[in-house]
């Protein structure tokens, strides 16, 4: 893979890390100014990240993933900072991840029910 190319696939990686942002702050009804104050980041490097332009670091995931009420283990997941391999398989993933961007669902009903599923599957 040519220098150009790996950059160009980072940059879309980013650019989906901050549609998946943008689309889980509109779900939560915030504005980009209220998410940034509760991710305690700057609204224009909240703005540079939802638009792919900045690649943000953990500790900011974190606090964006805590402010939409989602696991910094899915925002890190979406980054690409964590190998889905491990012990959770893909069709977990996937069950988690639909409720997690359903449009018809609550973050409150997004939460009971990845809390119901998990202890559904924590055996198995």
């Amino acid at each position: 893979m040519s220098d150009e190319e790996e950059k160009s696939s980072g940059s879309d990686a980013w650019r989906g890390l901050g549609e998946f942002i943008r689309g889980q702050r509109e779900l939560a009804n915030l504005s980009m100014r209220q998410l940034a104050e509760i991710a305690k980041i700057s609204n224009p490097y909240l703005s540079q990240v939802e638009r792919g332009l900045y690649k943000p670091s953990a500790d900011v995931l974190k606090n964006i993933a805590n402010a939409l009420h989602l696991s910094a283990e899915t925002m890190y997941s979406q980054a690409g900072l964590l190998d889905n391999s491990g012990s959770r398989d893909e069709s977990h993933h996937g069950v988690e991840h639909a409720i997690k961007v359903d449009p018809k669902l609550s973050v409150d009903q997004k939460e009971s029910l990845i809390r119901i599923y998990r202890s559904f599957t924590a055996g198995s």
